[in-house]
């Protein structure tokens, strides 16, 4: 298995976008995520809502306990709000600056390069924001997107994924100034070409 991530993680801000996702708790049990993403696009097109982006998996937590179990959003971005039903939720991702970093290899060996990113981070005295959501701190902003559909490519190791952390508003001054030739544009990578 080769798995490959870009040599550095970027600043990337974005604009906030609308979504359309489905809320699964606790994924890692015998949940076919592949007919949520099913679920999801068929109603996507029974509604006649546009995709604008790539499928993606919005992280609450990155650690599970009883109290708090590991919770996701499977999603697509779309071009405006819609409305959603008791099932099919809709969100946004939030404006601001993300860390990224680009996976390139099978999407079960994810962990490491999010663990890379999390490295990158402390080294940089980077902090993810955080909100307070039903009385638990959740990640205001922790996406996987799905720069290929997995579905679609017939060797798995050739899978691309970007993670996007939302970084704490505030930065030092000297990494400001170190890496203000690498901010981009984060919507860049919801576009499909």
């Amino acid at each position: 298995m080769e798995t490959v991530a870009n040599i550095v993680p970027l600043l990337q801000s974005g604009c906030a976008q609308p979504y359309v996702a489905v809320y699964v708790e606790n994924p890692d049990q015998e949940i076919n995520l592949a007919l949520v993403i099913s679920e999801l696009k068929d109603w996507l097109t029974l509604k006649g809502i546009k995709i604008a982006g790539p499928l993606f998996y919005r992280y609450y937590t990155t650690s599970c306990s009883v109290a708090h179990p590991h919770s996701i959003a499977v999603g697509y971005p779309v071009a405006t709000e819609v409305q959603g039903n008791q099932r099919i939720l809709t969100g946004c991702i939030p404006q601001g600056t993300f860390a990224t970093l680009t996976h390139c290899g099978q999407p079960g060996a994810l962990q490491y390069t999010f663990e890379a990113l999390q490295c990158w981070a402390s080294e940089q005295d980077i902090e993810w924001q955080y909100k307070h959501h039903n009385g638990v701190q959740v990640l205001a902003g922790c996406f996987e997107f799905y720069l290929t559909d997995p579905a679609d490519i017939e060797d798995i190791n050739q899978c691309r994924t970007a993670l996007a952390v939302l970084i704490a508003p505030q930065l030092p001054v000297s990494f400001k100034t170190a890496v203000y030739g690498q901010v981009r544009i984060f919507a860049a990578c919801l576009r499909y070409s």
